[in-house]
Formats: structure tokens, sequence, C-alpha cells
């Protein structure tokens, strides 16, 4: 059985930087294709970044890109998702997800596994 477990969340001042990290458990993260997404109060679930199972490709949503880095640790079967420049809107529950397939992306619904969430709060 695949877990996913997420940490690095927090307060942080709007201009801040904090790291999340998501431990792949059960599997190697090697098997999987990588997503960050993130869920606001009141809002949809949205996609944040995502790689590919070779760490070579990524993606990144409009409101991220720049700002945001997503990584992957073989040796420490891990990914990471470093989060600069944070604004207010950042805030929200953010998650990591993996996929089994060789495709990946921005699709919630091709990933198959999920974590708990940790929460990261953007103050003024």
């Amino acid at each position: 059985q695949v877990q996913l477990v997420e940490s690095g969340g927090g307060l942080v001042q709007a201009g801040g930087s904090l790291r999340l990290s998501c431990v792949v458990s059960g599997r190697t993260v090697n098997m999987y294709a990588m997503g960050w997404f993130r869920q606001a109060p009141g809002k949809e679930r949205e996609s944040v970044a995502c790689i590919s199972r070779s760490g070579g490709s990524t993606i990144y949503s409009d409101s991220v890109k720049g700002r945001f880095t997503i990584s992957r640790d073989s040796a420490k079967n891990t990914v990471y998702l470093q989060l600069n420049s944070l604004k207010l809107e950042d805030t929200a529950v953010y998650y990591c997800a993996a996929s089994s397939r060789y495709t990946y992306g921005a699709d919630s619904r091709i990933y198959d596994y999920w974590g708990q969430g940790t929460q990261v709060t953007v103050s003024s």
C-alpha cells in the first residue's frame, strides 16, 4: 500500500518562503509521476505543479509559475515543492498525489494516491 505524507506547511508572511515535502512509502517514488494540488476554503482543488517519473519534465499552473519549484529526490523517496514570493492567495491546504500512469499532468483524475494535506497560511 502506497502512502504519501506531506509536511512543511505553516504560517508565513507575504513574500516569504516555505518548502513542502511529500514522503512516499510502500513503493519507490520513481514508479510515479507526482503532483502538488491545493484547495483554498470555498474553492475547488487546483493543480499547482507536477513532475514526470524521470523528473525531467515539469508543469506549473500560471498562478505559481516562476515562484514555485517542484523537484524529487529518489534517494529519499521524497517530492518537494519550494514556495517562494508567497502571496495571500497562496493560502490553502496543499496535497501531494502520485500517478502510476506514464502520462502526467494537472488533471486530478489521473492520480491514484493522495496525502492528507498540509496547511499553508500566508499573512499580510
